[in-house]
């Protein structure tokens, strides 16, 4: 096992997280309501195509995590993990900077005029139910996992492996299930850009 890299303070840790959690929450709920009218002069979904590949990064960087866990390669483990932390950080911001340069897409909108008509729902006909399920749990479960990711690495760092073993396990399969569904949502909208 490895040695701590953070000393415990579970009270502190326990605000830390709380705080960044709930105000990346506010951020992420906000951006429904706001979009910035500026050119910045190139395509703004190349954000969005950005996430796309993030998300699948983070996903076969999981996947290497625990196959390197499972080896006892505690310190390839650790240092996926944190590579895996750092780019759900770029993700983010690349996320935030998405959705306030482009806003929102609707799913079937094939005149991209804003509207979805009869005529368009039946053009996508099941797939629509499909896109809506991956989006409504790939959205409840990023918002859900962030604090869950958050303490199982503290655990980590703090070198308090048996509760981090126990967390990853629940943690793990759900970030996984973000990472995936992230670039299949992408992949199902992106034709509704405008």
């Amino acid at each position: 096992m490895l040695a701590p890299v953070l000393k415990k303070n579970d009270k502190q840790a326990a605000w830390l997280i709380g705080i960044f959690s709930v105000v990346v929450f506010a951020v992420v709920v906000s951006l429904g309501r706001i979009k910035l009218n500026v050119n910045v002069g190139f395509n703004v979904h190349i954000f969005a195509a950005a996430n796309a590949i993030i998300n699948s990064v983070i996903a076969v960087l999981l996947i290497a995590a625990l196959v390197a866990v499972k080896q006892n390669n505690y310190l390839l483990h650790k240092r996926l993990m944190m590579t895996a932390l750092i780019l759900s950080i770029l993700f983010l911001v690349s996320y935030i900077a998405h959705h306030l340069l482009a806003g929102e897409a609707k799913f079937g909108d094939i005149d991209h005029d804003g509207l979805i008509v009869e005529e368009e729902k039946v053009a996508v006909g099941k797939l629509r139910y499909l896109y809506y399920f991956i989006l409504v749990t790939h959205i409840f479960l990023a918002a859900v996992i962030l604090p869950f990711i958050l303490f199982t690495a503290y655990r980590a760092l703090t070198a308090k492996f048996t509760i981090h073993k126990k967390l990853a396990k629940i943690t793990w399969p759900l970030w996984l299930y973000v990472a995936i569904t992230g670039p299949v949502v992408y992949w199902l909208i992106h034709p509704y850009y405008t």
